[in-house]
């Protein structure tokens, strides 16, 4: 890396090999009252990670159990969310994870046989928190209902069968 020092980035790489990289103007859709729900949730579990109990608030999600796109009706419920930590945030979104209906999360088949390098991070971020009991909020308790779809939709070990 010494080496390096002080030569211009575009001089490692020819920049005719790349697109340019460009800006332009889009009309997008946008998620209303999504900062209530965060509000509500993230202050329910107290700013800390129901998983892990990581309280970096920069860090933490409020996820939806049932996902956005499928119930309109519970959008912006408090119950249908839990406060995770970006990473079990997307692993809880792709299914790689789940919360069972009496709150014990549940780890994947896929992160278990896992042949990918990292064990050690692999079970330290995910695997030592199976059959866990996760840390229930002061209000807003996650419906057991929608855990219970989370399980059968989501998770990845129930739409793989």
């Amino acid at each position: 890396m010494a080496q390096l020092k002080g030569i211009p980035p575009e001089a490692l790489v020819p920049p005719e090999i790349f697109p340019e990289g460009k800006t332009r103007e889009a009309i997008v859709k946008t998620r209303v009252n999504q900062a209530f729900f965060r509000s509500a949730v993230l202050a329910a579990y107290g700013c800390k990670c129901c998983v892990t109990g990581l309280s970096i608030p920069e860090l933490l999600t409020a996820s939806h159990i049932v996902p956005w796109r499928s119930d309109t009706k519970n959008r912006t419920n408090p119950r249908n969310g839990l406060c995770l930590n970006a990473i079990h945030d997307k692993a809880f979104d792709c299914g790689l994870i789940t919360v069972t209906p009496d709150y014990r999360v549940r780890v994947s088949n896929v992160l278990k046989k896992s042949s990918h390098s990292g064990d050690n991070i692999r079970q330290s971020l995910f695997l030592k928190y199976e059959g866990e009991r996760i840390v229930l909020p002061s209000r807003f308790l996650p419906d057991a209902a929608f855990l219970g779809y989370h399980n059968v939709h989501v998770f990845w070990d129930a739409r793989k069968n």
